[in-house]
This record gives C-alpha cells, sequence and structure tokens, in this order.
C-alpha cells in the first residue's frame, strides 16, 4: 500500500519541532506532546510545561483529556459487536433503547418542540454508527429551540460531572424531538454517546468495562480510560479554556479532585477518555493493520474497513460538507476533510497536505489524531488548550503541516 519509504527525513523533523516550540514559546501553548510514526520509525516530542505558569515539564506519558478524538477509539466497542453478530447494521435499536421507540420529529428544525410529525421509519444501529440518527449538535443550529432543550436536560452539559446516570441520561434524550428523520442528515456527537449506553446494554457490562476488556488491554492501552486514578494523576495536566476576547488562559479542570479524577456516573464515547500518545499510536496502529496487533485480531477487516472509509450519502454528505465549510469562524478550520465513516472523519478530497483516504479525529481539549494509509503514516497532537481561541487549532494545522514534509520518500 503506497510507496516503499525510509521514514522522516531528520531535517523536517527538526523544522517540525521547531514549528512546536514557537507554539509554546508564544505563550498561547502551556505544553504539548506529539508522536509520528511511519514504516516502523516512531518520534516524540514533549515541549513546555503541565501549567500555563510552569510547573513540571511535558512528558511522553503526560496523560491528556482527549474530548472528541474519544470517538474513533470508543467506536471499536460496537463494531466488536457487529464482528460477533450480537449487532446488526440495520436492527432497529429499540429493543435495546426503548427510550428512542416511537419518535417525533420536527416538522421544522428551528420550530416549537410541539409541533412534530412521526418518524417515517425506526433509529437502527447504522444511523447511530453514522452519526445521522436524527439529533446532534449543531452549529448552525444553536439558537433554535431543540438546542436550548439538548443544553436543558443535559444531553450536552459542558463538565462531565454534569452527566446524570445512562438510564437517565436516556430517559432525557427520550423526551425529545428528532430534528431530522432518521438516516437523513449528518448531525455531530450525541450518536457516540448514545452508542456507549447501547453497548452497555448489550453486553450487560458497563460501557468501560467492555472496552477495557476488548481494546484497551489487548493494545496494550494501560493509561487510558475515563478518569485518571490517584497514582497517575501527577501525570494529568492543568486543562485551561482561555478567554475568547483577551486569551487569558482560564482553568477549566484541575487534576487533583477536579473532573477526570474519579470514576464518572456516565461513560462517554463521545468525549469522555483520557489517554497519552502512545496509547493512541496503538490504536491507530491496530487500524492500519486491517485489525491485527501483532498476532492478535481486535477487529476484522471488513470492520475496519467500515469505519474508515466514507459511510455518508451525497445527501448526508452535503449537510456534512455545509457545516464544515460554512463554519470555519467557529471551528478555526477543523472538520473540513470531506466524508464521515463510524466515529471519524475521512478525507474525501485533497484540501491540504493530507492525503485522501487519511481517518481520524480532533478533540475541542487541543488533541488530533489521525492514520493515512497511502503514506503508512500516524500522526498524535496532544495539549490542554481548548478551542475557545484559535491557538490550539492553528498548532494543530501546523503539526500537520510538518508531519507531511518531513516524509521521506
Amino acid at each position: 500500500m503506497g510507496q516503499k519509504s525510509r521514514g522522516f527525513s531528520k531535517a523536517g523533523l527538526r523544522r517540525m519541532r521547531d514549528v512546536l516550540e514557537r507554539h509554546v514559546e508564544s505563550g498561547k501553548i502551556p505544553g504539548l506532546v506529539a508522536l509520528v510514526s511511519r514504516c516502523g520509525e516512531t518520534h516524540v516530542e514533549a515541549i513546555g510545561t503541565m501549567r500555563h505558569d510552569g510547573g513540571a515539564p511535558m512528558r511522553r506519558d503526560t496523560i491528556f483529556r482527549m474530548a472528541s478524538t474519544s470517538k474513533p477509539v470508543t467506536m471499536a466497542a460496537a463494531m466488536v459487536l457487529l464482528d460477533e453478530c450480537k449487532l446488526r447494521l440495520d436492527d432497529p435499536v429499540e429493543q435495546w433503547l426503548p427510550e428512542l421507540a416511537n419518535r417525533q420529529v420536527l416538522k421544522r428544525v428551528d420550530g416549537p418542540l410541539d409541533e412534530t410529525v412521526p418518524a417515517r421509519r425506526p433509529i437502527t444501529v447504522r444511523d447511530l454508527l453514522t452519526s445521522t440518527f436524527g439529533l446532534g449538535m449543531d452549529l448552525t443550529s444553536l439558537d433554535f429551540p431543540i438546542m436550548a432543550a439538548v443544553f436543558e436536560h443535559g444531553i450536552f452539559p459542558q463538565r462531565m460531572t454534569d452527566y446524570p446516570e445512562p438510564d437517565e441520561w436516556m430517559r432525557r434524550l427520550g423526551m425529545l424531538p428528532l430534528m431530522y428523520q432518521p438516516g437523513e442528515r449528518w448531525q455531530y456527537h450525541i450518536s457516540h454517546d448514545v452508542l456507549g449506553v447501547l453497548v452497555a446494554r448489550v453486553t450487560g457490562q458497563p460501557f468501560a468495562t467492555f472496552l477495557h476488556e476488548r481494546i484497551f488491554d489487548p493494545l496494550g492501552m494501560k493509561d487510558t480510560g475515563f478518569y485518571v486514578p490517584s497514582n497517575k494523576i501527577d501525570r494529568l495536566p492543568t486543562a485551561y479554556s482561555p478567554d475568547p476576547q483577551t486569551g487569558e488562559f482560564i482553568v477549566w479542570d484541575e487534576a487533583a479532585g477536579g473532573q477526570y479524577s474519579q470514576p464518572l456516573a456516565f461513560q462517554s464515547g463521545g468525549s469522555g477518555l483520557v489517554s497519552t500518545v502512545d496509547d493512541y499510536h496503538s490504536y491507530f496502529q491496530m487500524l492500519l493493520n486491517h485489525g491485527m496487533q501483532g498476532t492478535k485480531r481486535i477487529l476484522s477487516r471488513p470492520a475496519v474497513q467500515l469505519m474508515t472509509t466514507n459511510r455518508l450519502t451525497p445527501e448526508q454528505q452535503a449537510a456534512r460538507d455545509a457545516l464544515a465549510k460554512n463554519n470555519v469562524h467557529v471551528s478555526f478550520g477543523q472538520g473540513q476533510h470531506g466524508g464521515w465513516g463510524f466515529g471519524m472523519a475521512v478525507r474525501t478530497y485533497r484540501g491540504d497536505y493530507a492525503s485522501i483516504g487519511q481517518f481520524g479525529w480532533d478533540g475541542g481539549t487541543g488533541t488530533s489524531a489521525y492514520a493515512d494509509p497511502d503514506k503508512q503514516l500516524i500522526g498524535i497532537l496532544l495539549t490542554q488548550v481548548g478551542m475557545s481561541t484559535p491557538d490550539s487549532a492553528r498548532l494543530i494545522h501546523d503539526f500537520w503541516t510538518m508531519v507531511y514534509q518531513a516524509i521521506e520518500d
């Protein structure tokens, strides 16, 4: 697959470090850890400190809040169940999630919540996997009554500790109408949290337990989970959400006593993981290896192919394109990849340095993880600066530019 290569050029890696250091020296990024891997060659940079005002240096094993970069990893739990025929793509989900039976759909997405029509069909597993079940976070709809209800009901809380227990979360979700008919439109995030509940109910295990048994432990992802135990909490940096106007560092989450310092009531498949560059490298290398980790098979080859190729119809694709391209002022350019597989973006056009077919995703806490089958490349960049300002997004863009310019063929 792709060209044979010698990995990365030494000069290219030096240039990459120079650019990463420049972002830290600007004072806008306290610290970062970056990993690039290609054809058996792996290179890691740990730059800066754990706090914006100094403190311990960043290390290779620093643990980060992954935010939406959780999505590509937690999706693997559902794929295990597909491989074992415990789920089928077009099964209605209401047999496990009765809260989603007999859905009502808004007549107008900006209309009152009581002006609805019946859903034309049940929500299926495929709808959840492709983020098209009818309800999601939509930057273009934040002023609409349905989005106000999503926030009021705690469907998308601002802090992980504000999620209710899964059954209560599903009850609240079931009180809301859908924004669109099932399968009609790609929408962001909420489907991944629903999938976590679905996996737990199908398996009879907590979502985290199933992920550890079937994905994390077999891959050696020893620092990945939904919270940081006390004996590792010193490896979790302070997280910031800078003031959008002034750029002043505002603490969003401390390590000790913070949101991720103890087990949570809700294990969010959409945004809940903590992890390290090496753990994520292990996961994405498994995907590049078509589901294999050494001699162990984690996922089937067809499951990986489903996850990592575009699954959207032209109609669904139009909605995703519009959201990405018309909201760059909100997303700072993140999300302009083209297609969407299961739990991750898939590049369907050459819009920047990345190859067509590259897959992965970014997180609002300043995280990014992608693999490129054509170049046999993996890149992971982790910071602790949220995207309330453009700074971490610009760092991510520059990181990927430097990764690709460092390729030596």
